[in-house]
């Protein structure tokens, strides 16, 4: 843990978005002091309106791909900022790549100035659309980088490269994570993410709509178990990336069926046609992390959904 004088201090780009809001909640919970950065592109201060006169929270509205000040002591920098799903970065393709680039050099800058610790947060979407399965840390990817999903995947690699450069050249204490398909209360309704979709067209009664034939797997890790895993790796001594998901397997199809299971909804299933570039399979190798850190995800996959599901309930009704 770094050295200092006064409360432990990190800062979370981001931190008004699904994870980042949650890491703030883990952070504040360790006895952190946390100030939350965010340009609310995607964020939305609601996920973090329950902080709201916490002492050890502070929120600053600012696009991170402009240099950012922050005053005093840092001790952790948590690099979250960034439209993370497929609607989202397709509908701001530059700010995803300048959050990637410029934003990840300015966490960067910050960390190195401070002397402090920095986490990247990295995505499966590393690996593209994969050919080896399950995907594990040493997989360098099948990645179309003039697609359309280009502009993600590309950031994040981008950033990673930044990351073990800025470990390697001015030997920084760097952390990378790189993140599967996680999913709990304050993601957004109309993201564009198979959980909350699926879900919100159950709750109105809608069909769920199934991208190609469903055959396609992903594997879903409840947000509490993902952020354990973030917090361990950034109190570790591991500077390579780290794969942190649930192993546990499903396609599309049969999520379908167990939000329409769990839900009691009358919704059918319809079919509509798959996105360019979308992956066939996704499922996190853990081994990694089990060992390095001790750590495997806990929620079962329904006890979480169904916490989920009534966060969404109390937000459509």
């Amino acid at each position: 843990m770094p050295q200092n004088s006064g409360p432990i201090t990190s800062v979370v780009t981001g931190g008004a978005g699904f994870l980042g809001s949650h890491l703030s909640d883990r952070l504040l919970a360790e006895g952190h002091r946390v100030i939350a950065i965010d340009d609310l592109i995607t964020g939305n201060v609601a996920n973090i309106e329950h902080l709201a006169g916490n002492k050890n929270f502070k929120f600053i509205n600012h696009d991170v791909t402009d240099f950012i000040f922050v005053p005093g002591e840092v001790h952790y920098v948590w690099h979250f900022a960034s439209p993370a799903s497929p609607i989202d970065y397709l509908n701001f393709p530059i700010p995803t790549l300048k959050v990637g680039s410029l934003g990840t050099h300015n966490g960067l800058g910050l960390a190195k100035a401070k002397g402090a610790a920095f986490l990247l947060a990295s995505t499966s979407e590393c690996y593209g659309d994969p050919l080896i399965h399950p995907q594990t840390e040493d997989y360098w990817g099948n990645v179309n980088p003039v697609g359309p999903r280009g502009v993600y995947d590309e950031a994040k690699r981008f950033a990673e490269a930044m990351t073990m450069a800025y470990h390697r050249y001015h030997t920084m204490n760097t952390k990378i994570v790189r993140i599967f398909n996680t999913y709990g209360p304050r993601m957004r309704l109309q993201d564009g993410r198979v959980v909350p979709a699926f879900i919100g067209q159950a709750l109105s009664g809608q069909p769920i709509s199934i991208f190609g034939d469903g055959s396609q797997t992903r594997s879903f890790c409840f947000v509490s178990d993902l952020i354990d895993g973030i917090y361990r790796l950034m109190m570790g001594d591991y500077h390579s990336p780290v794969n942190i998901g649930n192993p546990r397997e499903m396609t599309i199809r049969q999520f379908a069926e167990e939000i329409i299971r769990i839900t009691g909804t009358s919704s059918k299933i319809e079919h509509r046609p798959l996105p360019v570039d979308d992956p066939k399979v996704r499922q996190p190798d853990i081994t990694l992390a089990r060992k390095t850190l001790g750590w495997e995800p806990k929620v079962d996959f329904e006890e979480g959904i169904k916490e989920t599901i009534d966060f969404f309930r109390k937000r459509i009704g």
